[in-house]
């Protein structure tokens, strides 16, 4: 089914960077647009910025810490009583730590935000999006998932032992990519088709407002001449989420508008499988 008016797009981080530009691209479909934000005030802006591209566009924001289990929960009731369907589930908010730090709920906050926070808001609209016609999970993962050589440390998810910034933003993508394929399997009697993407180097505010540190404004700066705009960046979140060409097709991973192998590690079934029950009890969700 083509996005349209009528249809229902939630999209999380939608308040800049790619998840902006995701969310103009998507309002240019005529489809509702929600941006699912942790700051009301940036939400509020950002939906005026999506009505100033696209006139006529719907858009609305509502208030999401991807790292308060407690506010997930509630922005899935309150999704649910504003609609009733959900066509497309845009998992694109993410954050990458120069030091550790902790989600409200006490978890690691590359994994907490980037995978168990979108793991438990994909789940808790599962319903929602089961009840559409030919609904959609995109989740903005990335090559960084690489870094994590050797796969997840499911003893240590938390980097409690050790934490390197890069490595444990390298495992939240991958647990991202792992996540997709394994809802991919799960999810495919209920026609949730559900696919990962790298949106390549894109310049955005990751890594810049803070939680990269000195050393991650720094690094930014010197690399943001060679990386993308934010609008070519969102290119393959725009076309899953609402290209005919991608109806039906899912538990794949993107690059460019178009499938491309991950690592190794990415396609460990056994590990994906794992992963989800892991995360399913941490995150207090019936399997």
């Amino acid at each position: 089914m083509a996005l349209g008016p009528g249809t229902q797009v939630v999209i999380t981080g939608g308040n800049g960077g790619i998840g902006l530009a995701t969310a103009v691209g998507v309002a240019r479909t005529g489809a509702h647009v929600i941006l699912a934000v942790r700051s009301p005030a940036k939400g509020s802006t950002a939906a005026e910025h999506v009505r100033a591209a696209v006139p006529g566009a719907v858009v609305d924001a509502m208030p999401l810490d991807l790292g308060s289990l407690d506010s997930i929960r509630a922005f899935a009731a309150d999704l649910g009583h504003r609609i009733g369907a959900l066509d497309v589930l845009v998992n694109n908010a993410g954050v990458v730590m120069r030091k550790r730090a902790l989600t409200a709920d006490g978890f690691e906050m590359s994994f907490g935000v980037n995978h168990l926070g979108h793991f438990a808001l994909a789940n808790l609209l599962h319903d929602q999006l089961a009840a559409a016609n030919a609904p959609r999970v995109v989740v903005v993962a990335s090559d960084a998932h690489r870094f994590a050589r050797g796969g997840l440390t499911f003893d240590d998810l938390n980097s409690e032992r050790r934490y390197r910034s890069m490595r444990a933003y390298g495992a939240s993508k991958l647990a991202n990519i792992l996540f997709a394929r394994e809802a991919a399997r799960r999810w495919s009697g209920a026609g949730i088709a559900v696919n990962s993407l790298h949106p390549g180097f894109v310049a955005t505010r990751i890594g810049r407002d803070g939680d990269g540190g000195r050393l991650g404004d720094v690094t930014a700066t010197l690399l943001r001449p060679f990386a993308k705009s934010p609008e070519r960046g969102a290119t393959t979140s725009v076309l899953l989420a609402t290209s005919p060409s991608a109806e039906g097709v899912t538990g794949l991973y993107y690059v460019n508008s178009a499938p491309k192998q991950p690592a190794a590690t990415a396609l460990d079934d056994a590990a994906a499988r794992r992963l989800w029950d892991v995360s399913s009890e941490l995150a207090g969700l019936t399997t």
